[in-house]
């Protein structure tokens, strides 16, 4: 089955009341855990790429790495940028073999993020590419994602329906409470995602599929891990898997996945060198955090996608 866009992929997912897992990617034993959780579980997934990502590991490598997750699983896969900053990332993504592209113009005022996002948009549809853009801002930083309290904002319902419609765009992140990264809400403080701004966004784009970024809900098993092991996180609270499915239930066809990944695989090679610090061969601590990805995916799928069986 060769890579495809995310069309079809929501449209079942928002006629079936359940969300694509978008899982970001960096290397090679990440792509693994990811797909082969997928393939088990035969759930259609986006593998998705940051622009930090990008640089990092390098388009070709990345790209040849999907192909190969292709080949070697018989799920739906669409291969997506993550946080595109700019037309020119977007387009060089969209050239290179990638099927869904996110162009982010959140920090921008409404009108200059309307023409940023159809400017996109009407490039990626000649090639029969999917666009996601952003309106409203999640605090948090990740990756080249940095945005203070201070600084986010919610989505205003009111302005969706245009946005949409002036851009051409596939599907809408929207901020009601989420946050990027690992650090989320301070000890004591209570996670609460805004229903009541999905459900007014849903009304006014009946049908339309929806996008939640910042989703990772910090699993204390492996912040502890870390500490134990070495490191110095704090006390971290994420976004309850439970409000998360009830937003999958709901319009949210897309949830996005990148610290809990972050954080299984690190402390898993952090507890291996812990216990078997004589051992130097990366393919020994990288086997182990390979599987690490691959249950928290499938945890993903099972707890909060709600996607199994869809392929």
């Amino acid at each position: 089955m060769p890579l495809v866009n995310t069309v079809e992929m929501f449209k079942k997912a928002y006629e079936g009341g359940y969300a694509i897992g978008a899982f970001n990617v960096n290397n090679m034993e990440i792509v693994q855990g990811i797909t082969e959780a997928c393939q088990e579980l035969k759930s259609p997934v986006i593998l998705q790429v940051s622009g930090g990502a990008r640089k990092y590991a390098n388009h070709t490598y990345l790209t040849k790495l999907v192909e190969a997750a292709v080949i070697e699983t018989d799920v739906p896969i669409a291969l997506h940028l993550d946080h595109g900053n700019s037309f020119e990332l977007c387009k060089s993504c969209i050239d290179g073999g990638f099927t869904s592209v996110m162009i982010d113009g959140s920090h921008l005022s409404f009108e200059e993020n309307v023409a940023l996002a159809k400017q996109v948009a009407d490039y990626a549809h000649q090639f029969n590419v999917t666009v996601e853009a952003e309106l409203g801002r999640l605090a948090g930083i990740e990756d080249a994602v940095n945005v203070s309290a201070e600084d986010a904002s919610y989505t205003n319902p009111a302005e969706v329906q245009e946005f949409v419609e002036r851009t051409g765009v596939d599907s809408l992140a929207i901020a009601i409470g989420t946050s990027h990264g690992a650090y989320k809400f301070k000890p004591g403080q209570k996670p609460q995602l805004r229903f009541d701004i999905l459900e007014e966004v849903a009304r006014r784009l009946p049908g339309f599929p929806i996008v939640l970024h910042g989703a990772s809900s910090v699993v204390p098993e492996f912040v502890e891990m870390i500490n134990k092991f070495g490191g110095q996180m704090p006390d971290a609270i994420g976004i309850p898997e439970d409000m998360l499915r009830q937003a999958a239930k709901m319009a949210v066809c897309k949830i996005n996945v990148d610290s809990d990944l972050r954080l299984a695989m690190t402390a898993t090679i952090r507890k291996y060198l812990a216990e078997n610090p004589s051992h130097f061969d990366p393919r020994q601590y990288l086997a182990p955090a390979r599987t690490a990805i691959k249950d928290m995916v499938a945890h993903k799928i099972n707890t909060v996608m709600g996607s199994a069986g869809k392929a």
